[in-house]
């Protein structure tokens, strides 16, 4: 485990933007790969692939690059490491980026899935503020974006889950 871990550190250093990107689109599609197995029980022989498929591609088109360029924006507007800058980001977090970027993914998936407007409107919901609290305060830079998606798995399976319901 520890060799995995370092070629990811490696090439993070190399490569910061494309693996945070890689890294998003990889546990979102994962997140829908445990909706479907785990929270809908829909079995291999049922899988949706298309769907995993879709959700990879938001990942990967969405996720990574608007959290990739918000967690450097917010990097420059408030500068430090103490916990007072951790929980002034938090704040911008949930209260400039999270609504916005909760109800597009959520309409993006929707809308992607097939669902009409009216469905998609049904499902804008809420985002952690405490794990961007943390993460602000104790992780590099380098690395929140891939902390967050995998503190994310849960949430994106919860919200795979969500955005494709019926």
């Amino acid at each position: 485990m520890i060799l995995p871990w370092r070629v990811y550190q490696m090439m993070m250093v190399k490569h910061p933007w494309k693996v945070q990107i890689l890294t998003a689109g990889t546990l979102v599609g994962c997140s829908d790969v445990i909706s479907q197995q785990l929270i809908e029980q829909q079995g291999w022989a049922n899988h949706d692939t298309k769907r995993t498929l879709r959700m990879t591609t938001v990942g990967l088109t969405y996720v990574g690059p608007v959290l990739g360029v918000w967690y450097k924006l917010l990097d420059q507007l408030v500068v430090g490491k103490s916990k007072t800058v951790a929980f002034k980001k938090m704040l911008l977090d949930q209260f400039a980026l999270a609504p916005s970027f909760l109800a597009c993914f959520l309409a993006l998936t929707g809308f992607l899935g097939g669902h009409s407007r009216e469905e998609v409107w049904l499902k804008l919901k809420k985002i952690w503020p405490t794990v961007q609290m943390l993460n602000f305060y104790f992780v590099p830079l380098v690395y929140r974006l891939p902390l967050i998606q995998v503190v994310a798995l849960m949430w994106n399976t919860y919200l795979s889950w969500m955005a494709n319901k019926i």
